[in-house]
Formats: C-alpha cells, sequence, structure tokens
C-alpha cells in the first residue's frame, strides 16, 4: 500500500500542516470560517493559534498601524562626525539607519552599521554619502502582505513610511513585519534590556528613560522615587494599558502619575517597551 501516516510534529499526533490540510479538504473556507477554527481546533497550541491568527491578519493590516513613528526614528545626520555616527549605532545597536539631510523628511538613503564600522580604527577620510543605500518609500496604507513580497523580492530590509503630502512618518523593518505574524523577536540586544531600566538620552530637552513594559511598579518606584499605584497592576506595562484602555499602538503616549509614557514596541498580543519622562521636567 502506499498509504502514508499522516506527519506529525513529534508527539505522536497529526502536525498542524496535517491538521489544516485535513480540515480544508472539502470546499474553500471563508476567512471568517478559518478564524472560527483557529480558535476552536482543540489540537492546535496556543502558539499555533497565535501564529495562524497573525497570518490571516497581516492581510488586514496597514503599514501606518505598525510602522515605527517618525518621533521614535534612530537617524544619522549626513554632518554628523565620524564618532557621532559610532556613537548613535552603539548606542540604538541597530544594523540600519535613515541617513537625513536637513532635516527628517530629507532621507538620503540607507546606512548599514557594518559599512561604516569598516572605517574604525582607519585613517582614511569617510565619505558618508558613497556608503549609503537607496532607500526603499512606501505609503502608510500599504498592506503588510504585500510589503513583505517587496522585501522578499529586493531583499530590503527596511523601507521609509511617507504620509499622503510626501513626509516622512516613520519607518518599517521586515521584523517588524514578521512580528506582526510570529511575536516579538527577541535578539541579544533585547536580553540585556529585559525588565529594566535604564538612561536614554534626552529627548526635547529633557531626560529620557527607556522602560521594559514587564518592569514592576514597584522596582519603577524605587528607581524614580515616586509612588505609582501597584495594588492593582504589577507592571508598568499594566499600568499603561490602564490609562489608555486597551493595548496601545507604537507611538500612542499616555501621562500620568508625573510621568509622560510613550510605546516604543508593541505587537497585537502586549506591550514591549516604553520611553518615559518626567513630565514638565
Amino acid at each position: 500500500m502506499n498509504d502514508k501516516p499522516p506527519s506529525t510534529s513529534g508527539s505522536g499526533t497529526p502536525g498542524l500542516v496535517a491538521r489544516i490540510r485535513r480540515a480544508f479538504s472539502g470546499e474553500p473556507w471563508s476567512r471568517d470560517e478559518i478564524q472560527t477554527f483557529i480558535e476552536s481546533e482543540v489540537e492546535l497550541d496556543a502558539e499555533e493559534k497565535s501564529m495562524l491568527t497573525g497570518v490571516l491578519e497581516v492581510s488586514e493590516t496597514q503599514v501606518r498601524d505598525v510602522m515605527v513613528p517618525r518621533s521614535q526614528m534612530v537617524v544619522i545626520d549626513i554632518g554628523d562626525e565620524f564618532d557621532a555616527m559610532l556613537a548613535t549605532i552603539v548606542e540604538s545597536g541597530h544594523s540600519r539607519f535613515p541617513v537625513i539631510g536637513e532635516d527628517r523628511d530629507e532621507v538620503l538613503g540607507v546606512l548599514l552599521a557594518k559599512d561604516l564600522l569598516r572605517y574604525f580604527g582607519s585613517d582614511d577620510d569617510v565619505q558618508v554619502g558613497k556608503l549609503l543605500r537607496p532607500a526603499a518609500v512606501i505609503p502608510e496604507s500599504k498592506r503588510l502582505n504585500a510589503l513583505l513580497k517587496e522585501f522578499r523580492a529586493s531583499h530590503n530590509h527596511m523601507a521609509i513610511v511617507v504620509d499622503e503630502y510626501g513626509g516622512v512618518a516613520g519607518l518599517l523593518t521586515i521584523e517588524d513585519v514578521l512580528e506582526e505574524i510570529v511575536g516579538e523577536i527577541e535578539d541579544e540586544h533585547d536580553d540585556e534590556e529585559v525588565a529594566f531600566i535604564r538612561p536614554d538620552g534626552d529627548r526635547n530637552g529633557r531626560p529620557s528613560f527607556a522602560v521594559r513594559a514587564l518592569t514592576r511598579v514597584e522596582d519603577f518606584n524605587e528607581y524614580f522615587e515616586c509612588e505609582l499605584d501597584d495594588g492593582e497592576y504589577d507592571t508598568i506595562g499594566g499600568l499603561v494599558m490602564h490609562a489608555l484602555g486597551r493595548l496601545p499602538r507604537r507611538g500612542e503616549k499616555v501621562s500620568f502619575g508625573g510621568f509622560e509614557f510613550a510605546v516604543v514596541k508593541a505587537d497585537k498580543r502586549r506591550i514591549d517597551a516604553l520611553q518615559v519622562q518626567r513630565a514638565g521636567d
């Protein structure tokens, strides 16, 4: 006989792909029917359900919903000295940077950290303009599934997002798109920041702090010598969601307890990172 047993995930039960193929063996299903199946299928674990839901949602999600907003973009000024550029790279931990001219609406190109770091310790004069890669530009309204296809075809990993007037609204990376499907992708730089507070320079003339949403309220209070209420919520992320009444999107801001909180990293499942400043400092 040529019949083969269904593929398994290693535990003796049919694998995810086999179970979906079996369920969809009849007539095509609508999107709502697929979502109902995902939510009700008892053989799917929580991670599988979350990933499949992300796949469905990515075709309905627009770039503006998940982009890093203009105010949170880490950029390099074409007129910066080499040491200043190097400091930006080290402090941010990113690998790609929009390079701007007179302001953030003038994006000259994208600088890869590895291209600049080749000149570290060298006496050669660095001409950053010659190191720039072309910047991909996309509208806020583009769907994430279409953008993911573009990323794969062009091999770009970053795109500059523009509004209806052509001004820079933010940026988006291929990692941001994939995180909408699989959830937050942690790397070695993220690990350094888990559940801790660190100074993050000055923004708008005021000291700023990078705060992980999982930071406990009592630890936040001890660090800032304040008295935020920890009676109902254990984490700073929980307080921010309570203040807004919902799960916020990246770039949204809220003020309470003498502090201003801006959401820096978030997906449809949770808040991950915040930028915090004392109100009125």
